[in-house]
């Protein structure tokens, strides 16, 4: 079974946990999630992996989270078609290995789930 990290190129601590899990030597399958983002039932496993709700895995600085979610009381699955809609909601980088995942915010925060 092959490691996934959702990448974003453009991101410093996606850049560092890629190199992270490279220089491990491990078979990888890179995801760029804005030009694939997880449907709506693969955001929900990985929330679920995870052990988050949207709301804590949601980035609050996006123009996204203030026009679409900011002071809206919304459900799981509300939250999660929207982070599908606008993936850039979505934090960076997450990484997942079987039935566990984790964000590399910090790049070592992955190597719990190794």
């Amino acid at each position: 079974m092959s490691i996934v990290i959702y990448h974003n190129p453009n991101c410093t601590k996606s850049r560092a946990s890629l190199a992270l899990l490279e220089e491990k030597g491990l078979q990888l399958e890179v995801i760029e999630y804005l030009k694939t983002p997880p449907t709506a039932a693969e955001l929900d496993v990985i929330l679920s992996k995870l052990g988050k709700e949207p709301a804590e895995f949601v980035r609050t600085g996006e123009d996204a989270y203030k026009e679409h979610m900011l002071g809206k009381n919304l459900s799981r699955a509300e939250a999660i078609a929207l982070m599908v809609q606008y993936p850039m909601l979505i934090e960076r980088p997450v990484v997942v290995n079987g039935d566990k995942a984790a964000i590399g915010r910090p790049p070592e925060n992955i190597l719990a789930i190794l």
